[in-house]
């Protein structure tokens, strides 16, 4: 009888100073926003090697292990743009080059992913002396490849849904 006594008596106050003792866990650090600085000319001459550079902090402190592209395209022709591994230099500087060969007018992203973190600025590029008259305008839905296809992808469920109606009718009616 005093070993029941006792358990109803030890157990609870085991379990009440069990949980005064909770300790906060640390709130997880949600990383910032790299702050990329894009180092890049925004007018360059024909023929030359253009080096194409961005500054990466985050936090205020440079960042020397960033995953930094430099995705490069001609206005009006983004599908045949191309991709550009930039290295580190130094203190957060990445670099990679190119060339235009022709007058026109550019844009660039500098695809930045830091700490998980992604951020990718655009600037314009203007080459030699373009006729900006036939420069076209930069739409980024219409030059976004994911949103075309989501759009198609839309367009084509919607297609196969009225011809999946119209296969259910001609079983309703055979």
């Amino acid at each position: 009888m005093k070993r029941w006594l006792f358990a109803l008596i030890a157990v609870p106050t085991l379990l009440v100073g069990c949980g005064e003792k909770k300790e906060a866990l640390p709130e997880p650090e949600v990383p910032q926003i790299p702050d990329v600085e894009i180092l890049t000319p925004k007018e360059v001459s024909l023929n030359e090697t253009i080096e194409l550079a961005a500054h990466v902090e985050q936090g205020g402190q440079n960042v020397d292990d960033a995953v930094v592209e430099f995705e490069v395209w001609e206005s009006g022709k983004r599908d045949e743009g191309q991709m550009i591994n930039g290295k580190l230099e130094k203190d957060g500087v990445y670099k990679a080059s190119t060339t235009f060969d022709h007058d026109g007018v550019y844009y660039m992203y500098a695809h930045t992913t830091a700490n998980g973190v992604h951020n990718m600025p655009k600037q314009q590029i203007i080459a030699g002396s373009p006729d900006m008259t036939q420069v076209l305008p930069e739409d980024e839905k219409s030059n976004n490849s994911i949103d075309n296809n989501m759009m198609n992808h839309s367009n084509n469920s919607s297609d196969n849904t009225e011809h999946d109606d119209e296969k259910k009718d001609e079983k309703n009616h055979h």
